[in-house]
């Protein structure tokens, strides 16, 4: 038997090209504990809390400065109006303490208020042709895989005076980013991420994340990601790594661990988090095949009703 973790990597594609719009998968779908979005949205009235904790160490050789501290993230997403859009919060707080000096900080580091539209998927009004006949024909290469599907996105930073930031920076400042994803046979799944942020402000910047992930079994997945951004102080990329293991189809646990490779300053940290779905209020969307479901059942309806009507009728004469 198949497992749902397992439908929803290695089927995923073929549940879209099946659906009219539909986003929701049978399993929570993530953005934990990577630092991209994917391109799809949660699902119409579907609200999603994504939640972790982590700690990060900096040291800068040319300061002579090492930084230790540790932070809360939080993502509220909520899919609505339409299956393609998503809104969501994007909150991190941090406390640390730079020594010598001893000086201690804690404060918003990051706090968006965006939305998500999915605008391309190629897999809308495709369907798949199966070969009862062939597991060969089925499982061949696919050049349609590599055709992504896009989203885009568009958010607003709120500044809040946060000591992490330049004094003279943006109280509100926009964030734009450009989505694509594939997915692979085998369950693998490539997220990339074009990102420009705090546009126009003292810190904007420039910059991308790519991620790679592979479920393997019902339960684990894992994945590799490389970030990197510019702006007019300061350039950098880092790799991250970790893995995610789903308790329940709408509960899941991660851990991550994410290093750079400068010294100015050199940064390590690793995190643990939790993500749940509620999508109780969720109504599946009609499935499209070469007939119209919805047609053919109200058909069925109809008939059956006319046929139990004739059976009392029969009945009816056939009295004394």
């Amino acid at each position: 038997m198949i497992s749902q973790l397992k439908k929803a990597i290695l089927v995923l594609p073929f549940l879209i090209l099946n659906s009219i719009y539909a986003q929701h998968t049978d399993v929570i779908n993530s953005n934990r504990p990577g630092a991209s979005q994917s391109a799809f949205s949660v699902g119409q009235t579907v609200f999603q809390a994504e939640t972790g904790f982590y700690g990060i160490t900096e040291d800068n050789a040319a300061l002579n400065t090492n930084t230790d501290g540790f932070g809360a993230e939080l993502a509220l997403r909520y899919g609505a109006f339409f299956e393609q859009l998503e809104f969501n919060v994007d909150v991190k707080y941090q406390w640390d303490k730079t020594s010598p000096g001893s000086m201690s900080r804690n404060d918003f580091k990051n706090l968006t208020l965006g939305a998500k539209y999915l605008i391309y998927d190629p897999y809308k009004n495709y369907e798949e042709k199966i070969n009862i006949l062939s597991w060969k024909a089925n499982h061949k290469f696919k050049w349609r895989q590599f055709i992504p599907a896009v989203a885009v996105y568009a958010g607003a930073n709120l500044n809040l005076n946060s000591i992490y930031y330049p004094e003279k920076e943006s109280s509100i400042s926009p964030k734009l980013a450009v989505i694509t994803q594939n997915q692979f046979s085998g369950g693998y799944v490539l997220v990339l991420n074009l990102i420009a942020d705090r546009i126009g402000s003292e810190s904007s910047s420039y910059g991308y994340i790519a991620t790679f992930t592979k479920g393997f079994n019902d339960k684990w997945s894992g994945f590799l990601e490389n970030q990197g951004f510019k702006n007019d102080f300061y350039s950098d990329f880092s790799l991250r790594t970790g893995a995610a293991y789903l308790i329940r189809d709408n509960i899941q646990v991660d851990i991550s661990i994410r290093g750079n490779f400068k010294d100015n300053p050199s940064i390590i940290d690793g995190g643990i988090g939790l993500s749940w779905r509620f999508d109780k209020n969720y109504k599946p969307i009609l499935i499209k095949s070469g007939k119209n479901d919805g047609k053919d059942k109200d058909k069925k309806e109809k008939k059956d009703k006319k046929k139990r009507k004739d059976e009392v009728e029969t009945i009816e004469v056939e009295k004394p």
